[in-house]
């Protein structure tokens, strides 16, 4: 009770609230994309690589996230293009832009001048430093995912479990995949205030392993991936106002127990 009056109380929670919320409706949905395509590394690789767009950003003076975008989207690109066209197996692009853009992020901060800014908050989340214009910025995400995943949720689907089948059914895949890259570069942008670069991938990844311990379905995992995304990061905000720890590490911390939970609850309806 104390914890909903002291929201109720400071902005600053509020907003940490409502951002919880929204980012773990993106990351839910994006993460059953990522999951279903296989592409977790990937995703791994646009997350770490956006810290040269925020190095980039802070030494030109602008803001970090778009520097962070811009980034992930030319990471999220360029690995499609070198892997389908440069004929480099899509791994080695993946490893090759994960560190080069932890590098490039490293050198332009250290070139800024002045003292060097606390990147903590990108690296491990700060839920608490969460704006306004932030919470408009994720909500209108949700929107656009929401609107996509409900207007072309076959076409997503097919492209994400057989791209061969999906080209045989006339879909425009090219066309699938860099929308969809758009919108995982997007919600990795938008919630690394949130959960931070380091453990971004686990809220893309654990709610989707969660909710597949118990079902198979593309909708059912799309839907049960946002609740238990959402239910993750709001407890994990609730255990980081009783512990005063990190909130990043406490969402991470209670998904994993969740999976756990939600693996040994699977083999036992299984084996009865």
């Amino acid at each position: 009770m104390e914890f909903l009056g002291e929201i109720l109380k400071y902005d600053f929670l509020s907003n940490a609230l409502l951002a919880s919320l929204l980012s773990g409706i993106a990351c839910g949905l994006i993460g059953t994309y990522i999951v279903c395509r296989r592409l977790v590394f990937l995703s791994g690789g646009i997350t770490h690589a956006s810290f040269g767009g925020i190095g980039i950003a802070y030494y030109l003076g602008i803001n970090p996230l778009w520097g962070a975008f811009g980034f992930s989207l030319l990471a999220g690109v360029g690995i499609e293009l070198l892997s389908q066209k440069g004929k480099i197996r899509e791994d080695s692009v993946i490893g090759m832009l994960w560190s080069l853009g932890m590098a490039i992020g490293i050198i332009f901060i250290y070139m800024t001048p002045g003292y060097a800014p606390n990147l903590m908050s990108f690296l491990f989340g700060n839920v608490l430093s969460v704006t306004s214009s932030d919470l408009i910025a994720i909500a209108l995400l949700d929107v656009v995912l929401l609107l996509i995943f409900t207007l072309f949720h076959r076409k997503i689907m097919f492209v994400a479990f057989d791209r061969n089948y999906a080209e045989s059914q006339n879909i425009p895949v090219t066309m699938v995949n860099y929308v969809m890259m758009m919108m995982v570069a997007a919600t990795i942008v938008l919630s690394i205030r949130v959960i931070g670069i380091v453990m971004l991938i686990s809220l893309l990844t654990i709610p989707v392993a969660i909710v597949n311990s118990f079902s198979k379905r593309f909708n059912r995992l799309a839907i049960g991936s946002c609740i238990v995304a959402t239910s993750g990061t709001i407890l994990g905000l609730w255990f980081s106002y009783s512990t005063d720890i990190p909130s990043g590490a406490s969402t991470i911390f209670i998904l994993a127990t969740l999976l756990i939970i939600a693996k040994v609850v699977a083999r036992i309806i299984k084996n009865r």
